[in-house]
């Protein structure tokens, strides 16, 4: 398994974001309001990576009282991780796609002020889990993996 590339995330991310841009442009009058607290829910997300990162990482580091870890357990936790960091991405692209509409139009819609704030909550929160999602991947490398530097 290869460890997951930043452009790869970005290009999903564009991508992401040029639809949901497409979609706010098309339908933001028809839509309600954004919650602002919707983002948070990617921070759950984030916490579960960092807690498998951290406990994982003395484990497959063989710390003294650490248990070993089973191939199969690090290969879900890599499979996870790679899935978080890929809804990561996605997420920051859409939230990032809602900011770009709704930022010019503050001045004349009500909504898009509070639809600012969620975006910033939302893209926040994308990209932490974005970073507990790689953590978590590079906590899972294996100490004597010759690819440790790439």
């Amino acid at each position: 398994m290869r460890f997951t590339k930043p452009r790869d995330l970005l290009a999903v991310g564009l991508v992401a974001g040029l639809l949901a841009h497409l979609l706010i442009r098309l339908a933001y009058d028809t839509l309600p309001p954004l919650p602002t607290f919707a983002g948070f829910t990617l921070l759950v997300i984030a916490a579960v990576n960092l807690y498998l990162a951290f406990s994982l990482r003395a484990r497959i580091l063989r710390k003294p009282g650490a248990r070993p870890v089973e191939p199969l357990t690090a290969a879900r936790a890599v499979a996870f991780a790679k899935a978080s960091s890929l809804l990561g991405a996605i997420m920051l692209g859409a939230w990032a796609g809602v900011l770009v509409y709704v930022l010019p139009a503050r001045g004349e819609f009500e909504a898009a002020d509070r639809d600012t704030v969620s975006g910033f909550v939302g893209a926040g929160c994308a990209a932490v889990l974005i970073a507990a999602a790689l953590w978590l991947e590079r906590c899972c490398k294996t100490p004597d993996d010759p690819h440790l530097d790439q």
